[in-house]
């Protein structure tokens, strides 16, 4: 796809006065074919990472609350003390493991924790071992500043399942840290609690850091235990879990996420926080307790959805000539595989300006899945229904074997 000369501008000007870091991150393939669909008419959309069911009426209420009540003001630099408070009675009943509101830090969603973990461990020279595909935000952070990355290609045929060993085989001396995320975005893959297990305890014995992205722990399909890293690791020294309020209770847009530490790394990653974002959005930190305080209706129903629509999805993409499913265990993404050497963002691109339905691109989540498209199916059922009554059709029409 062509490059706008707006995004030339904002990502690959050369203009001296930009930190070169700067061209380590790339043009976003989402805000790409985000922006191209915005020109079109009737475009259904595939794409979209977030969720479609509305807030709950209580967290929105509270907000409003804190609001009138004049909560407008900086709250402490680590978060607010009543939603730290909750956030560890709620991990500390989950997995069973004692925690204080001191092994949290409250960030500006779960980018902002992803970044002050990621950025504060790298450094040049320094390894990091990364899943591929992956969130497209891990490897642009960590080449800012230096770092240097092994992916741990995975594929479709296989649920996109990471195998331990590979990890384990690619630490080389200088390896910092090992990133993680499942519910897996792009691929809704969740790992089993052996994957976890073996990972975590090698990581330890060689003082690795373990960066474990969970924002989708709740959207856990067919009844499964969520195998978070908190629950498989013995201690938190070489260990930080991220999450966040946004896919759990539809709040993206509220901007609180969270990151799970030992003490002493917390207060560490509360200096740096201070000097990025200095604190959360005060009203929708206290929406954040009364999320947690508010039970778990919201979760259950928000999981019967998304499970009719994942099962739909699945059954359709097997009528699909060309794409090779499977069935994800979490999140709300599918990550089906194109033919091999099949360029999947031309397939994209094609299917939108063809066909009107919108996906995000293989290349956007690593260098190993180009011939792959993201399908979100955080959108209804009829949605979905209507845009393979278009896809299919075209599939069935391109030589792509």
């Amino acid at each position: 796809m062509p490059v706008s000369r707006l995004d030339v501008d904002l990502y690959e000007s050369e203009d001296p006065i930009w930190n070169p870091a700067l061209l380590t991150i790339p043009i976003a393939g989402i805000r790409k074919m985000v922006n191209m669909a915005a020109s079109m008419d009737d475009v259904i959309h595939l794409s979209i990472g977030q969720p479609d069911l509305p807030c709950p009426k209580h967290i929105v209420d509270a907000t409003v609350e804190a609001l009138q009540a004049g909560q407008t003001g900086y709250t402490m630099d680590a978060g607010l003390p009543e939603l730290l408070e909750s956030l560890a009675a709620y991990y500390s009943e989950r997995y069973q493991r004692k925690l204080t509101s001191e092994n949290f830090l409250i960030t500006t969603g779960a980018t902002e924790a992803i970044y002050l973990a990621l950025t504060a461990v790298a450094a040049p020279g320094r390894h990091f071992i990364i899943p591929d595909p992956a969130f497209m935000l891990y490897a642009p952070m960590i080449r800012m500043n230096g770092g240097e990355i092994t992916e741990i290609s995975t594929q479709a045929e296989n649920n996109h399942q990471l195998d331990p060993q590979e990890v384990i085989d690619a630490i080389q001396p200088n390896t910092y840290a090992i990133v993680l995320n499942s519910p897996s975005n792009p691929t809704g893959t969740v790992y089993p609690k052996e994957t976890l297990e073996a990972i975590l305890q090698e990581a330890a014995y060689r003082g690795i850091q373990v960066i474990s992205d969970e924002v989708y722990d709740h959207l856990i399909y067919d009844g499964k235990e969520y195998p978070s890293a908190l629950a498989c690791s013995c201690d938190f020294d070489h260990l930080m879990v991220i999450s966040s309020f946004s896919k759990t209770y539809s709040m993206p847009g509220m901007r609180v996420g969270w990151v799970i530490a030992s003490q002493a790394a917390i207060k560490k990653l509360r200096r740096y926080h201070m000097f990025t974002t200095t604190v959360a959005n005060t009203p929708c930190q206290w929406a954040g307790v009364a999320a947690l305080r508010g039970g778990g209706d919201f979760i259950g129903h928000m999981l019967g959805e998304y499970t009719v629509r994942r099962d739909r999805l699945v059954e359709l993409v097997e009528q699909t000539p060309h794409l090779t499913g499977y069935k994800p265990e979490g999140a709300f993404y599918m990550f089906p595989a194109l033919p091999a050497g099949v360029n999947g963002t031309n397939v994209a691109l094609r299917l939108l300006k063809e066909t009107g339905v919108c996906t995000i691109p293989g290349e956007t989540f690593g260098v190993s899945c180009t011939n792959a498209i993201r399908l979100s199916y955080s959108t209804s059922v009829e949605n979905i229904e209507r845009a393979f009554e278009r896809i299919i059709p075209w599939m069935s029409k391109q030589d792509l074997d």
